[in-house]
């Protein structure tokens, strides 16, 4: 009875519009009063929730990523990406993808990279000769590789989540050579939409300009470095690390490149305290909203169900992914983490799934979820910023799905693909 008044509260909040953070509260604080627990017990699973150390790092990889913006580094990018891919058919697309991995490379967050790559790019795309709603599609799809190429914030949540301190230094490596997969898989669907559209052909800068771009861009690309060798020599740790990601931005946009003012720091700075409240608001009411899951048995009775039907690991997989993707079509990504790992993370422990392996698998399968109606957050950024409505995108955006659907299912099956790396470090 009170499950199903936790389910119930929560769709009907939803479908009435109410703000994700809001409809988990409500949902939680519904089901306490039909348990008769005190509604205090709320705000102190709220508290608890987001005072893990580990979390320090998101307000801070969220700053990075926005002064990274702001500084024109992204601009940058897309110079070297240009130079790289823009003499093939279709070339911006496939410039686009490019960027937005290499973006990904150093702010770690999907809507920074569709805002980045879609201010940068759409106009340009447009101007070539691209249709608006391609331009779209290739901008959000390419943000989601953003998730998987550290840093990511959503790996840090992930790791909090797990309550069995997954290393976040692991989870980073794991999910490199997943990104460029994904990457490739979208620069061939954007190349072949391409040509079936009959998009022009790009010219190659030449060598000395391409050159000019990358050596340019160094600097920028240099702070993925510094973030990954700084943990993985042990000079400082993974929260540590999203601080000396702000301290080094700083000093490269302002006295490098010399393109980050007071003003632009300014709105950096408010901008991702704004982005930070609402991602810890989120994280405190599902942390809420899973305590009531917890209590009501919900994690065992869904581990009992898919157990007691198959303990074949390729089949739990699935059934768990179609499970991830059929939730992230309703709901954002971080409550989500926080909702469906301590639940789903045992189930596919059982089976043999290592946890940083379903890190990765989690990280892509949710990040589909936001480029997917109704919720789907990537994918309104991107239809506002290239000004193309939704509609008109979501009906030629399936080739891009089919890429990320692909690229899910050759993560999911060959874990090997997640866990070289790590493993190579250990």
């Amino acid at each position: 009875m009170e499950l199903a008044i936790l389910v119930i509260t929560l769709l009907v909040l939803l479908a009435l519009g109410v703000p994700v953070a809001y409809s988990l509260l409500g949902a939680a604080m519904a089901t306490f009063i039909a348990l008769d627990i005190p509604l205090v017990v709320v705000f102190q699973r709220m508290a608890a929730g987001v005072s893990v150390f580990t979390l320090m790092a998101i307000p801070f990889f969220i700053f990075a990523g926005d002064l990274m913006y702001r500084s024109g580094i992204a601009q940058r990018l897309v110079q070297v990406a240009e130079g790289a891919f823009g003499r093939t058919r279709g070339g911006l697309g496939l410039v686009n993808v490019g960027a937005s991995t290499l973006f990904g490379a150093v702010s770690g967050s999907a809507i920074a990279s569709a805002s980045a790559m879609g201010s940068t790019l759409m106009p340009l795309m447009k101007e070539k000769g691209y249709d608006g709603d391609y331009a779209v599609n290739v901008t959000v799809t390419a943000a989601i590789v953003g998730l998987l190429i550290p840093p990511s914030h959503n790996m840090i949540i992930y790791s909090a989540a797990s309550g069995i301190g997954v290393s976040i230094g692991d989870l980073f490596l794991a999910g490199i050579v997943p990104g460029v997969l994904t990457a490739i898989l979208l620069m061939f669907v954007a190349w072949r939409v391409a040509v079936l559209r009959g998009y022009a052909k790009g010219t190659f800068p030449g060598w000395r300009t391409f050159l000019q771009a990358l050596f340019l861009a160094i600097p920028g690309l240099m702070a993925a470095i510094i973030i990954m060798g700084g943990i993985l020599s042990g000079i400082f740790t993974a929260t540590e690390s999203s601080a000396i990601a702000v301290i080094y931005t700083i000093i490269i946009g302002a006295l490098v490149y010399r393109t980050l003012g007071w003003s632009k720091f300014a709105e950096a700075a408010m901008q991702s305290v704004k982005i930070t409240a609402m991602v810890l608001l989120i994280i405190g009411a599902a942390t809420a909203f899973g305590y009531a899951l917890a209590i009501l048995e919900a994690p065992t009775k869904l581990a009992s169900l898919i157990t007691s039907t198959t303990d074949n690991p390729i089949l739990v997989l699935l059934i768990v992914n179609v499970i991830l993707l059929v939730l992230g079509t309703f709901m954002d990504m971080s409550p989500l983490i926080v909702i469906t790992t301590p639940i789903l993370l045992p189930v596919v422990m059982q089976v043999g799934v290592d946890p940083v392996h379903f890190g990765i698998v989690m990280m892509l399968n949710l990040g589909i979820g936001l480029v997917t109606p109704p919720v789907g957050s990537v994918l309104f950024v991107g239809a506002a910023v290239g000004k193309v409505p939704v509609e008109q995108a979501v009906k030629t955006i399936w080739p891009f799905y089919s890429a990320l659907l692909l690229a899910l299912m050759i993560i999911t099956f060959v874990p090997q693909l997640s866990l070289a790396l790590p493993n190579m470090f250990k």
